[in-house]
């Protein structure tokens, strides 16, 4: 038996492998990257070895496949080079856990239908991870994330060298004990967020899903899932690996699937099982046939899929080409019946894991910022000690006290900035996590708190986030009458009026003179609700319900049993709203429509014609024959731009489709047109005609129905929301006055997204919005981007396509346009694209960028946003797992950062500055005590007093400054503005740097001058005067500056005060105990502390009297 999988021929071609001529039609209409299937020399077989579709050609293929096979057979299909890799993530490799190994470019595959241990390579094992580091990276990977900081570095470099006996100049434990307490906190808190992503990526993993085997059905794991299996998906289940549907339980043959979690469209999607193993008797039976599956290499398109399904145990072979229809994507939602399915790709190779980034370390501005002024210090301290040098003529070993000078002043860096810092930033997410105001908000990464408090850009998806994705009808317009909420009542009665006055429903009698004739009201609403009732592919299901069995509820039309399934929530809106003014869908199957009336009485139609919605056609179409009457009627229904064509001259349809689409309803058109028997039969030929031409069948067909579409009687306009989520306006009028400009990215349909964005006010009513059309190449893209620049002050809404052209041609000059726009709303965005406008944002602006999203497809932006935000939605919570904070609405991310992020940012900046200043104090003292004594390499303060400086005696109230705010959270939500001050940076700059040099050289030198003047005979007084002036001036510049006291404030500034008196007794070593007892003692320190202090003060009271800060007019 022949190997199905390709094998290398002479000079280096590929042998044809047994599915080569069945998917030879498919391939020629797929995109270039697929040909690699076919042999290298020429072009694929022409001719059989496919099914025979409906439409009599080949299966899967379709007219314009027909057509591309004829253009390209004579032209040899040459390899194309493989694109560079979008994604980051490791190949599959021997060893997933050091994720170390790769094995090259990933290969087609066959797969044997339920046996995992036939395989041609290895593949990945199916798990989900989205920790930053594992067991063998962790230490070096936190490490070096904390070394990579000039001034962790440095204090390395600096511990170190107290080994040098020459550099020593204190005790060891003064310079490790202060950096191990840094790195042991930091290692800490990064082990708990380790340990608590593992643990959610455990509850993942651990799913357990039912398995087809040999000895009947048995329990697996999500994790434990491989390639081959045959894996049992019930209803409402996750897909848990990449499958080709083979079975399913609906006796239609066919499933729906939720795809929101993958690619963000809320249409369910059709899904079409393998024909060869839905017609076996049982699921066991796909056990008992040798069957296999040849696919295409893993990739990271989401749209399609190739491949060709082979069964060798049948006589002759069958064998049926694999496309998109016949795929189960790992994280879409069974959303009907119970399905079988064979896994093709797991683990790093499933679509939805290819889409999404790696997991990075995410590092604050905030905390790059602190990292540049470090640097500045350094070059201070490099000054400083050099200067000290000089005015020693370089004398002796001037090397060596160049470096002494780097350890005596190494405290104008402080190393208790980072764990201050760190510190903090845990305080703030504690706060975060306790607000009742924002119940369920997760703080999974705390390292960047304070970015939340400058976001300029807000990138939102729509699906899920901003709305609920619920549709409600919410109004019916029939040109001269409208009908909303309040008044579905009369149209209620209308309908009950028609079926109650005779026992036969109206009709009427074919296109004659009654038709010119003005109907009456009831026949109006009438007619738009039995075309609404009928236009759509929506099918009635009935379950159980624990009184009524299903056979039985089926069989009576239990209304309590039955739910709606269809691919388009908008269209279970419609039918739902038909139920509930008296005309009920009571059953459907491929060819017949049964209605239910107020009366009970059952209406019979049947289906001769439907034409499915597409994207580009923008309408759908059905024709049915009632049975009780014999009419023949086609209905239509779709977007206004398209139908405005289509239907009978009027003059209100324009307006009024303009005035619901401002209220933020997606409007559908409908329309009908009565056919004559004979037209029909006419129409039905020249179709079926046209379904079997061989070239140009899609264009063909398209002519014919368009045929038909002329002249339509219109007949009513719906408008239907999708429900928005709590709170969404306000919450984004409230982001638009803070200053954020906010983008909409979503995989939903340009229409949709439009009319969300009108909705939810991301677009004010005052704006224009320009739709930017459909371009596909440089000339066009350069005409649009021409048109759009003459624009001003208006919402921008592109589709992915014409983004992808745009970037790939014109990206500086689109992404100036677009950072100009007060909006901008992308649509049919793939996840790999809105990464990829978060990561341009980020370079051509500048600024800092938050992503918020529910879904999977949304796991790239997120992750590559400088501030990611997952909103748990129904469909799970793999966005709310890899974003950096979780919500539970979207309302809440207004005050997440229009309160949070503002404090947490201000907060930071104060206590960074202060801490700063604390040091340089210091500094500033010895070095003014240096010069005095000769430029002596001499430490002025030894051992614990330099401890217990910057730890127990102002570590606290230091420290308390997280606790400090400026304006209660109530103003900072109802003035927005504030906000916007942030977003400058204003609160830690070069300028407020300098001014807190400036003020710690001041005090610094006040401080030692002052105690060298006013000291009388020991050098030991010196000590005990300016260390107590020093303590007791960074107490009190705390509590100047503090804006809002909070009463642990109090406690830490009474605790130190008392901690150092207490202390005094232990340090006679360095402080003379009896010397501070004493009343000179006393006079000295308060005269030295007052004029250290009291110019502040009067300074800080003028500059709030004559130039107050824009909050202090809000809180007097």
């Amino acid at each position: 038996m022949v190997r199905p999988c390709p094998s290398v021929g002479p000079r280096g071609r590929l042998r044809a492998w047994p599915g080569a001529r069945e998917l030879a039609p498919s391939l020629r209409a797929r995109p270039a990257r697929c040909r690699r299937l076919l042999p290298r020399g020429g072009a694929a077989p022409a001719g059989g070895g496919a099914e025979a579709g409906p439409g009599g050609g080949p299966s899967g293929a379709g007219g314009a496949a027909a057509k591309a096979g004829d253009m390209t057979d004579n032209i040899p299909l040459q390899p194309v080079r493989q694109k560079k890799r979008m994604d980051s993530r490791p190949r599959a490799g021997c060893c997933e856990w050091l994720r170390c190994c790769g094995r090259g470019e990933p290969r087609p595959r066959t797969v044997w239908l339920g046996h995992p241990e036939k395989r041609d390579q290895r593949y990945p094992r199916n798990v989900i991870n989205n920790q930053k580091y594992n067991l063998f990276t962790f230490l070096p990977g936190v490490l070096f994330n904390q070394f990579k900081y000039f001034f962790n570095l440095y204090f390395l470099l600096l511990a170190c060298s107290q080994f040098v006996p020459e550099m020593r100049l204190g005790a060891l434990y003064t310079y490790w004990v202060p950096l191990g307490f840094v790195l042991a906190v930091t290692i800490i808190r990064e082990a708990v967020e380790e340990i608590r992503c593992y643990v959610r990526d455990k509850e993942v993993n651990s799913q357990v899903y039912s398995r087809l085997t040999a000895r009947g059905t048995v329990k697996v794991k999500s994790a434990n899932i491989q390639v081959g299996d045959l894996i049992i998906v019930e209803k409402n289940q996750r897909v848990p690996a990449d499958m080709i549907f083979l079975r399913t339980s609906e006796k239609n043959g066919s499933c729906f699937l939720r795809t929101d979690q993958l690619d963000g469209e809320t249409d369910w999607k059709l899904r079409l099982p393998v024909a060869c193993t839905q017609r076996l008797p049982t699921a066991a039976d796909l056990l008992q046939i040798r069957s296999y599956v040849y696919a295409e290499e893993p990739n990271i398109d989401i749209h399609n899929f190739v491949g060709t399904f082979t069964r060798e145990d049948s006589d002759p072979p069958i064998s049926e080409s694999l496309s998109i229809e016949n795929a189960l994507w790992a994280g879409t939602v069974i959303a009907s019946g119970t399905v079988v399915g064979v896994v093709l790709y797991t683990g790093r190779e499933l679509r939805s894991v290819m889409n999404t980034s790696n997991p990075r370390s995410k590092i604050g501005l905030f905390d790059l910022e602190v990292n540049c002024l470090t640097k500045i210090l350094f070059g201070a301290l490099v000054v400083v000690s050099l200067v000290m040098v000089a005015l020693q003529h370089f004398a002796g070993r001037w090397y060596l006290q160049i470096i002494r000078f780097l350890l005596l002043f190494s405290n104008i860096i402080p190393i208790s900035l980072r764990v201050n810092l760190d510190m903090g930033k845990i305080v703030y997410s504690w706060v975060i996590r306790r607000d009742s105001k924002i119940p369920g908000t997760v703080v999974r990464s705390s390292t960047i708190p304070e970015q939340l408090g400058r976001i300029s850009y807000l990138l939102t998806d729509k699906t899920g986030t901003l709305t609920q994705n619920e549709m409600v009808f919410k109004r019916l317009h029939l040109g001269t009458v409208a009908y909303g909420l309040d008044s579905m009542d009369e149209v209620q009665s209308h309908i009950f009026s028609i079926y109650t006055q005779s026992q036969d429903p109206p009709a009427q009698k074919g296109p004659t003179l009654t038709t010119k004739v003005r109907r009456t009201m009831s026949s109006r609403v009438h007619e738009a609700v039995k075309a609404i009732a009928l236009c759509h592919n929506v099918t009635p299901v009935y379950e159980s319900n624990g009184v009524t069995d299903q056979a039985e509820a089926e069989k009576h039309y239990e209304d309590s049993c039955r739910v709606y399934q269809a691919s388009s929530p908008d269209e279970v809106a419609l039918v739902q709203w038909t139920e509930s003014v008296g005309l009920t869908l009571v059953g459907r199957d491929q060819s017949s429509v049964q209605l239910r009336t107020p009366g009970d009485q059952i209406l019979n139609f049947t289906i001769l014609q439907i034409f499915p919605f597409t994207y580009e056609s923008k309408r759908m179409g059905i024709i049915v024959r009632d049975e009780s009457t014999g009419e023949i009627t086609f209905y239509m229904k779709g977007a206004d731009v398209v139908m405005a064509g289509i239907v009978q001259y009027n003059d209100w349809l324009e307006e009024e489709c303009g005035n619901m689409a401002r209220e933020g309803l997606r409007v559908l058109v409908v329309a009908k047109k009565s056919l004559a028997e004979e037209q029909y039969q006419d129409f039905e030929a020249r179709y079926v005609q046209a379904k079997l031409s061989v070239h140009d069948r899609s264009l063909k067909v398209a002519t014919v129905i368009e045929s038909l579409e002329m002249e339509m009687e219109l007949l009513c306009l719906t408008g239907v929301e999708d429900q928005l989520q709590a709170d969404v306006r306000p919450t984004l009028e409230t982001l638009r006055n803070a200053g954020i400009k906010v983008w909409m990215l979503t995989g939903d349909k340009l229409e949709t997204a439009t009319c969300t964005a009108k909705n939810a006010h991301l677009v004010t009513r005052n704006q224009d919005i320009h739709v930017f059309r459909l371009v596909t190449n440089r000339g066009e893209a350069h005409l649009e981007l021409n048109a759009f620049r003459r624009k001003h002050d208006c919402a921008l809404v592109i589709s992915g396509d014409s983004l992808e052209v745009c970037l790939k041609y014109y990206e500086y000059e689109f992404m100036e346009l677009a950072c100009q726009c007060p909006a901008v709303v992308c649509c049919r965005c793939a996840p790999t694209q809105k990464a990829q406008i978060v990561r341009l944002l980020q370079e051509r602006t500048g600024k800092l960028t938050c992503a918020v999203g529910d879904g999977g497809n949304d796991v790239s932006m997120i992750q590559e946003s400088d501030c990611g935000v997952g909103v748990e939605g129904k469909e799970g919570k793999q966005a709310s797992l890899a974003a950096d904070f979780s919500v539970t609405q979207f309302k809440h991310l207004g005050r997440l950062l229009v309160v949070h992020g503002r404090n947490s940012y201000k907060r930071s900046a104060a206590l960074s500055q202060f801490v700063i200043h604390r040091s340089l104090c210091i500094s500033t003292m010895q070095a003014v005590f240096s010069s005095v004594f000769y430029f002596a390499s001499v430490p002025l303060y030894q051992g614990f007093l330099i401890i217990g400086y910057s730890t127990i005696y102002t570590m606290f109230p230091v420290f308390s400054l997280v606790l400090d705010k400026d304006v209660k959270s109530e103003v900072a939500m109802l003035y927005p503005e504030l906000y916007k001050d942030l977003l400058k940076g204003r609160p830690l700059s070069y300028k407020t740097f300098l001014i807190w040099v400036l003020i710690s050289i001041y005090q610094g030198s006040t401080i030692m001058y002052g105690a060298l003047l006013l000291f009388e005979s020991e050098f030991v007084h010196i000590v005990a005067i300016s260390f107590t002036s020093l303590i007791l001036t960074e107490l009190l510049m705390v509590a100047l500056t503090i804006q809002t006291w909070h009463w642990l404030m109090t406690v830490a500034e009474l605790l130190s005060l008392a901690c150092y008196i207490a202390s005094l007794v232990f340090l006679h070593e360095f402080i003379d105990v009896y010397f501070i007892a004493t009343l000179s003692f006393l006079w000295k320190v308060s005269v030295i502390t007052l004029v250290s202090c009291l110019p502040l003060y009067v300074l800080k009271y003028l500059r709030r009297r004559f130039s107050p800060p824009s909050y202090s007019k809000l809180t007097s």
